[in-house]
């Protein structure tokens, strides 16, 4: 008997029926479907506390425990019995020899199904990725002096069913016994299914045991109900053994534990706090069960993506597996749990400000980053944390509040670069600069006044630096004329105009204003000028703007600025202007146009030739 039959030479118009390759079905599933072979187990134990479920339903006053899951492995077989349901005569050939149907979605029990881990029928399949042949011998609870039946398909698509005698297996339930091939040994040997079984199975509501080919009655697979729903004699006890739990989970010290309990769902668990930060956007897995059932390790799809500094472990009864059981369908329940865990972080970070600022303050060390994604879009986590929250500012990393008492106008610069330019001779000047080129930081700066009234944010604008700059007498400024307009030819090919300031620190020999977005506009032009009379050019020309210029401003107060501008020979004044620029724009830590790193070059070989040439 195989597991689909048509008739030979069906008449036209007649309806057919599927062929079946087990054999090809097999492949999908182990290639496409499960992640491992590891997963028949995990299959066979669901099936065995469906069946259970089913059994307690049938029998409600039967009390806690009395029906389990018994494992068995000696290295030449696997055999998982229950004391589940059964199964009659009627429902092996209904359920066991038809692919794609399940027992869950017969008429009765369909009412039911959210009692039910798996929904797809096709979990039994998976044993065939270990073992050539599945054995099972069934018994009815349904049906008084049921005979019991014997199931036996193959993996190249037969099956034979068969009654036995009620004395073949004297109780109701199920025992699914496996032949693993030879090449499966990674997977059936004793020690392996054991990990398996507590791997899938420890948070298990019905008892499970294992027995390993010894003997006796078995080693308790779940021995003990998840952490969370066990009894401790005091707050602080509770707190260690959920901390324990997610270190032994995890691997690592939790830098808090946050118990997690949503009972529209049936869904409880804890949070982990990790104790250090991780990479922006990085989405750590979590540990999700389905009534006990262990369902996936890298459930990222359950919180949020700002609340990456937690990793959880939950067991809920409402979610809603996908096909392969390793991963959650995304749906409204599922958008619903995720909305509500992500409110049960945001009151956790609420509740460590108010008590804990020690706490807070660790937590905010090491991830200020996930913070600020989740104020930037939480106006309640704004205005609790934005003056806690650490920025790079020019008295260095520094929480707002600490920054605004000294500095009642933050100035904020639109990217790192601009920050790096500026940051000495801000602050050498007195102004309060902080940089915002960093992910939410320049949104957040930007929002402090609506926690600190008093203090007002703006943009930094070159033009407000350089109002900062001491301008030179006019006696210096004319006897400097002569270099600075050698200086300005030089730097011309950069769209780079030269000033003679005096600012501090005196070390600092000039200081080159150019924005990103200002050398991009003077890219654009460059290429308008380039295309002109082409559409490109056209296009280009009508976007084009009065393309801001660069500065470079030079320092008097700096010895070397001093004696360049005494510089009377042309040449070298040019080369000397071409390496305070080259000084400048690597003092500004951004990345060079491979223009700018030639003149660097050749103004150092320049001035060295030159110096050679004096010596001389």
């Amino acid at each position: 008997m195989t597991l689909s039959q048509t008739p030979s030479h069906p008449a036209d118009g007649a309806d057919r029926t599927f062929q079946v390759d087990l054999r090809g079905l097999v492949d999908l599933l182990s290639h496409h479907l499960y992640s491992s072979p590891r997963v028949y187990l995990r299959e066979l134990l669901q099936n065995a506390v469906d069946a259970l479920t089913a059994r307690h339903a049938l029998e409600p006053d039967a009390g806690e425990g009395a029906f389990g899951i018994r494992l068995y492995a000696d290295g030449s077989v696997v055999r998982v019995e229950d004391d589940g349901v059964g199964l009659t005569e009627a429902d092996v050939h209904t359920f066991l020899a038809t692919i794609g149907r399940s027992s869950k979605r017969a008429e009765k029990i369909a009412e039911q199904r959210a009692d039910f881990i798996g929904q797809f029928g096709i979990g039994l399949l998976s044993c065939f990725l270990v073992a050539d042949e599945i054995h099972v011998l069934s018994r009815s609870a349904r049906t008084p002096d049921a005979p019991a039946v014997e199931w036996r398909g193959r993996g190249d698509g037969s099956y034979t069913v068969r009654a036995l005698p009620a004395s073949a297996r004297t109780r109701p339930g199920t025992t699914v016994t496996l032949m693993p091939r030879a090449d499966a040994g990674e997977w059936t040997a004793p020690a392996r299914v054991q990990v398996l079984a507590r791997h899938f199975g420890a948070l298990l509501r019905h008892p499970v045991t294992f027995d390993g080919g010894t003997g006796g009655p078995g080693t308790p697979v779940n021995p003990e109900p998840a952490p969370w729903a066990r009894s401790y004699p005091t707050p602080g006890a509770r707190a260690r053994a959920l901390a324990a739990h997610g270190e032994e989970t995890f691997g690592f010290t939790p830098l808090d534990t946050i118990e997690l309990d949503l009972p529209a769902v049936g869904l409880k668990g804890i949070a982990c706090v990790l104790p250090e930060a991780v990479p922006a956007g990085r989405r750590h897995g979590h540990r999700v069960h389905v009534k006990g059932m262990l369902l996936s390790e890298q459930a990222a799809e359950i919180l949020p993506e700002w609340a990456f500094f937690v990793r959880c472990v939950l067991d809920a009864e409402s979610l809603r597996p996908t096909a392969s059981r390793e991963s959650l369908y995304e749906d409204d329940t599922l958008a619903a749990v995720r909305d509500a865990l992500a409110e049960r972080l945001r009151a956790w970070i609420a509740r460590t400000a108010a008590s804990d600022p020690d706490l807070l303050g660790r937590f905010l060390q090491a991830h200020h980053l996930a913070v600020k994604s989740l104020a930037v879009h939480d106006d309640e986590i704004l205005r609790m944390l934005l003056p806690w929250l650490p920025f790079e500012t020019t008295a260095g990393h520094a929480t707002l509040d600490e920054f605004a008492r000294t500095h009642r106008t933050v100035l904020v610069t639109a990217s790192v670069e601009e920050f790096r330019q500026v940051a000495a001779i801000a602050s050498a000047a007195g102004l309060g600069v902080v940089n915002g080129g960093y992910t939410y930081d320049r949104e957040l700066v930007h929002r402090l006044p609506e926690i600190r009234p008093e203090v007002s944010v703006a943009d930094l604008d070159p033009a407000t630096l350089t109002a900062h700059l001491d301008p030179v007498d006019r006696e210096t400024e004319l006897a400097a004329a002569a270099y600075l307009t050698q200086a300005r030819d030089a730097l011309a090919v950069f769209d780079c105009d030269v000033a003679l300031r005096t600012f501090q620190p005196a070390s600092a020999p000039a200081l080159l204003l150019d924005s990103r977005e200002a050398r991009h506009e003077r890219t654009r032009s460059q290429l308008a000028r380039e295309q002109q009379g082409g559409v490109w050019g056209d296009i280009l020309g009508h976007l084009r703007q009065e393309a801001p210029r660069a500065q470079l401003i030079l320092n008097q107060l700096n010895p070397l600025v001093r004696t360049a501008v005494t510089i009377d020979e042309p040449e070298l004044a040019r080369t000397s202007a071409e390496a305070l620029y080259g000084q400048a724009a690597m003092l500004s830590r951004r990345p060079l146009r491979p223009a700018e790193s030639s003149l660097i070059n050749r103004s150092f070989l320049d001035l060295l030739a030159h110096a050679l040439r004096k010596d001389s």
